[in-house]
């Protein structure tokens, strides 16, 4: 069997995002839960050891969320831990005996009297596969792991991240439901607010045919701007829940982006906009069609609606590895460098603003981005700058035929 060398540095190469991962779950230092103490409570008992551990490991150190050892406190040095060396692998780590290794005896916690004789270590792995800690159980005797119980250490690792995603979902449920409420009083506020002044007015001129005529409108304009706005709210709360299901299959691009083409034609000709579709060959993707439409409709509507007048739209469908990526290019107002860093947040506000007039909720992107995430793709723009245009891109899963 080969020697085990300890790599000169036991920082992966990317710590900075993977630690950025790792916050995102806000799992670092809080207390002990019977749901953790379980699952390593049955590694304990399928290895027969007296020790088991759910880590994390941060910057500088590796927090225990299940400590079930002698071992007090919650927290060792990222240097002394055999975990920082555990996320290194993307398999389970397995140390039968750590004074048959010369490297590991520099650890306190292997060299000290009734130290860590064996050890076993399976990576938390996200689904973008970030290693951000890991699920282990030691000894203070040398010890022989079979494979199966390797594997079921592993298949116990994912259970830990699974109940971590779970949390997560709930955690972002509840922050979209927050921000809902909180965007829905200050949005609508407003407009309510003109519809009443508006109507005292009305009331006020009923005589003059011409100012009733014009007051009606304007209530008409901010009843639309008011349904508009619970609208988009109520699409991405829905998208949101948990209960919101997705129908993945086999979705031709290029005729779905031929139809969304023909659905804003007229849109577009009323501003002398072309719009340009450059697809050649059928490819496919895995994705749910409504779902995909919507985010195709999201995007060419943008397009048109910040787009100058007698300018083109142009999309493009190409193939980049396992992926198929549609964009959209306009000759539109551009992004700045302040755009591109609030882009697809909620309630965004960019320094764009529609070309004929047309209402925006600030929702359509926030939304694409979640559709597009929840399909297994991704969504991006670049731009060079205020008034010379976007890009926008969606990439998706090629179809396989699974």
């Amino acid at each position: 069997m080969a020697v085990y060398h300890k790599p000169v540095s036991i920082i992966p190469t990317n710590d900075q995002d993977r630690l950025r991962k790792l916050h995102g779950y806000s799992i670092l230092d809080t207390p002990p839960e019977e749901a953790f103490d379980k699952v390593a409570r049955l590694a304990a008992q399928i290895f027969d050891t007296p020790s088991a551990f759910v880590t994390f490991v941060d910057k500088d150190r590796v927090f225990f969320k299940a400590n079930l050892s002698p071992l007090e406190g919650n927290q060792v040095q990222r240097t002394d831990s055999l975990c920082s060396l555990a996320i290194l692998e993307e398999t389970v780590t397995v140390f039968d005996d750590t004074y048959q290794v010369p490297d590991l005896l520099e650890s306190p916690h292997v060299s000290c009297q009734g130290g860590i004789r064996f050890y076993a270590g399976a990576p938390l792995k996200t689904r973008e596969g970030y290693r951000l800690g890991t699920l282990c159980v030691v000894d203070s005797v040398p010890r022989q792991a079979t494979p199966r119980q390797l594997q079921m250490l592993e298949t116990l690792s994912s259970i830990i991240m699974d109940e971590l995603e779970q949390r997560l979902a709930a955690q972002r449920a509840i922050s979209a439901q927050t921000d809902l409420v909180n965007m829905a009083v200050h949005d609508l506020k407003n407009p309510a607010l003109n519809i009443a002044a508006l109507s005292e007015l009305l009331f006020k001129r009923i005589t003059d045919a011409g100012m009733v005529q014009e007051l009606a409108g304007l209530i008409k304009g901010c009843s639309e701007e008011i349904s508009g706005k619970l609208d988009g709210l109520l699409k991405l709360s829905r998208m949101e829940d948990e209960s919101f299901q997705l129908h993945l299959e086999e979705v031709d691009l290029p005729t779905l982006l031929d139809q969304v083409s023909s659905t804003f034609g007229l849109m577009a000709a009323q501003k002398g906009q072309r719009i340009s579709q450059q697809a050649g060959e059928s490819i496919t993707v895995k994705a749910d069609r409504t779902r995909l439409q919507e985010v195709l409709e999201n995007l060419l509507s943008n397009a048109i609606k910040y787009s100058y007048h007698d300018t083109t739209i142009t999309i493009t469908v190409n193939r980049s590895g396992k992926q198929a990526v549609v964009s959209f290019e306009d000759q539109g107002q551009g992004l700045s460098e302040g755009d591109m860093q609030k882009l697809f947040t909620k309630f965004a506000r960019l320094s764009s603003a529609p070309t004929g007039k047309e209402r925006s909720n600030g929702l359509g992107l926030s939304i694409v981005k979640t559709l597009i995430e929840l399909q297994g793709g991704e969504v991006w723009a670049t731009s060079a700058g205020k008034d010379k245009g976007a890009t926008f891109f969606v990439s998706l899963p090629l179809y396989s035929g699974e």
